[in-house]
């Protein structure tokens, strides 16, 4: 049949159809209720408009408002909404770009005045004003010469610029929503009705005409859009939560570290910071001994040749911090790099030495302090810093070790996780990008051996971990898995990562024995569970709202007297909860009670024990817990053992259960 496009539906059957047959066309041959739901169709996975025609064969799926892939339209909708109303509601006021991000949209205005949040009712208003109208979006294509004199008579300056940038191979699009278009590359749902009316205008902000601090400042309004009500309502639920559990501000609180201004992007850790960090770093080094790894320090700094071999001076110099050492002699001098990664320096310890595949896999761990410069403007609390702490491990083995390698790695990633309060954790294959080193043979060979660990992994867990694949994500040098977890409320973070390199132990010229007695090269498997430690303190202390375990708290008891008359009654408990190896300090101060209790609450110590003259008499104390109003009686020495018992970390607690 002729000029016909034969899809596949999602069931597997396939049929053929008039090319010229719009996706409109195709939803209604199949059902009226399906062409009302539906906002767009997917032709081989890619969005397009419901007026397009199909074209071409392939997959096609009809996507209705409730897929999950239709957010993004209904957010890209939205921004449209949003700069027609603005410009109704302030003429002369010029649109530039209006992206979609995660969790939302923004645009961007030029107007003398900038906009604040007092304008957001009546911006609002305007918008499901616009949305009532159900005006249905159309496509044209225009020529340059005419988008240009036509966005010139509406004095839109900066749509000019955007179209000169836009490559000449490519169509120029105009979708209108009535009277009002903007230049846009689509797609779009089939009008501003099927927009909703979940969505909310959440801030101003000030941004430079595309980034840069030479351009004019514009005013950027960002918003937020759901495909319903509920949705909408979480999300915000969601962010008064992350608000009151910002790791900045609970950190200032709870007296754990603090920024300034002389040391952009480092932390200054104060004791209970530091403890929190080394129990942390405690913890990490009795998984890592029980699984044969062999902890080692790397030089903080080194010659730019090695970074040079490895290939990270060319890929992340700009990222490094560099320092040109002048000697004696002009010909001495050489430019050095504070690390940015471990890696390098693991492969130095390897080589010192001849290797036998006898002993094979070799594990080398750090918690290497590393350094990358970060623009200033990407800082933010311990999430994004300039110096960090990585818990850092590469193995080298053997090919045929590999896969049991990110097995194991798995496992001990996963529960690392389960024992800080972590047990919903995806995992992601990210493949080869674009730039890359090493031959697609290898890439090919190694991809192979992910998905295979990947689909085990899956298997292996029931499907309670959620796999996926990110092409063309993955390391310069290699495939890697990522590991997210998912906190408290909802929020997604990248932490852990497996990344197979054969790149770098032939960039070094690392070698083992083999059976055979010849030099084999080892593949190399660089691994992080945590990551970045200072994140990973960041991200815990969001996801328990600073209310930790007791094992993993800074301050674990504080003990209180009711009146003096207990005080040395108090010292005495505090004498045998640290003999017991807890952590406890006295409150012995002339204050009520309540109020004792209310400022170490605020601090969020997890155990406050209550000692007044009868307690003092009969040897026995009041427990409050951390968010709690009630108070457990009982004597000291069931206390003592009780929370010594509590107290046990995870880990030992498995090991006394063997």
């Amino acid at each position: 049949m002729p000029n016909t496009a034969s899809l596949t539906f999602p069931d597997g059957s396939v049929r053929d159809y008039d090319a010229a047959m719009t996706g409109a066309e195709l939803a209604e041959s199949i059902s009226k209720s399906l062409a009302k739901k539906s906002v767009a169709v997917a032709l081989d996975g890619v969005l397009q408009d419901l007026s397009d025609p199909l074209a071409r064969s392939g997959r096609i799926e009809i996507v209705t408002r409730d897929d999950p892939r239709a957010l993004e339209l209904i957010r890209h909708d939205t921004a449209h909404v949003l700069a027609e109303a603005v410009q109704e509601l302030w003429p002369g006021t010029q649109v530039t770009i209006g992206p979609v991000i995660e969790n939302g949209f923004y645009y961007d205005f030029a107007r003398n005045e900038p906009f604040t949040p007092e304008d957001f009712p009546a911006i609002e208003k305007k918008m499901r004003e616009i949305i009532g109208r159900n005006k249905p979006f159309t496509k044209e294509v225009w020529s340059r010469d005419k988008a240009k004199q036509v966005f010139a008579d509406k004095g839109e300056a900066y749509k000019l610029e955007l179209i000169d940038a836009i490559p000449e191979d490519q169509d120029l699009k105009i979708y209108a929503q009535g009277d009002w278009f903007d230049l846009c590359r689509g797609p779009h749902m089939a009008s501003t009705g099927q927009i909703g009316s979940a969505f909310k205008l959440m801030k101003v902000a000030g941004a430079y005409w595309r980034g840069d601090s030479n351009n004019p400042m514009l005013t950027r309004i960002y918003g937020t859009a759901w495909a319903n009500q509920e949705q909408l309502d979480g999300y915000i639920h969601m962010l008064a939560e992350a608000e009151k559990r910002d790791h900045r501000k609970l950190g200032r609180e709870m007296d754990l570290f603090h920024f300034q201004e002389e040391g952009p992007g480092v932390v200054f850790w104060h004791a209970k910071g530091w403890k929190l960090f080394q129990s942390l770093v405690n913890y990490m080094r009795r998984r890592l001994d029980e699984q044969g790894y062999e902890e080692v320090n790397a030089p903080q700094v080194l010659d730019k040749s090695l970074w040079e071999t490895s290939g990270h001076w060319g890929w992340y110099r700009d990222a490094m911090f560099k320092v040109t050492v002048a000697g004696d002699d002009t010909d001495d001098d050489r430019v050095f790099a504070l690390k940015p990664m471990n890696c390098p320096g693991h492969v130095q310890i390897f080589k010192h030495g001849l290797k036998s595949y006898r002993e094979l896999p070799v594990k080398l761990a750090e918690f290497g302090n590393v350094h990358r410069y970060e623009p200033s403007g990407a800082l933010h609390g311990l999430m994004r810093v300039r110096g960090f702490t990585q818990d850092d491990a590469h193995i080298f083995c053997t090919e045929e070790q590999l896969a049991a390698e990110c097995l194991r790695i798995n496992d001990l990633i996963l529960s690392t996780y389960a024992d800080f309060g972590f047990e919903e954790v995806s995992v992601k294959l990210s493949t080869r990008p674009e730039k890359r080193v090493g031959s697609d043979e290898a890439w090919d060979h190694a991809e192979e051996i992910m998905g295979n660990v990947l689909a085990i992994i899956e298997e292996q867990s029931g499907g309670r971990i959620k796999t996926s694949v990110n092409p063309g994500e993955g390391a310069f040098y290699g495939p890697k898995f990522e590991y997210v977890l998912k906190d408290a409320i909802g929020r997604e973070w990248q932490c852990g990562t497996t990344q197979v390199d054969f790149n770098l132990p032939e960039r070094f010229g690392a070698f083992y024995i083999g059976s055979d007695s010849e030099k084999k090269q080892p593949v190399m498997v660089h691994r992080a569970i945590c990551g970045s430690m200072e994140r990973f303190i960041g991200i815990l202390i969001e996801n328990h709202a600073g209310h930790f375990p007791l094992w993993l708290s800074p301050q674990q008891v504080v003990v209180a007297t009711i009146t003096s008359d207990a005080d040395d009654y108090a010292m005495d408990v505090v004498k045998k909860l640290k003999a017991a190896g807890l952590s406890a300090e006295p409150d012995l101060r002339n204050e009520k009670i309540n109020y004792k209790v209310r400022e170490h609450s605020m601090v969020k110590v997890p155990v406050i024990i209550v000692c007044g003259k009868r307690e003092a008499e009969e040897g026995t104390v009041n427990i409050r817990r951390l968010g709690s109003r009630d108070q457990q009686s009982m004597t000291l020495d069931e206390a003592v053992a009780s929370l010594s018992q509590e107290a046990i970390t995870p880990d030992r607690r498995r090991s006394m259960a063997q």
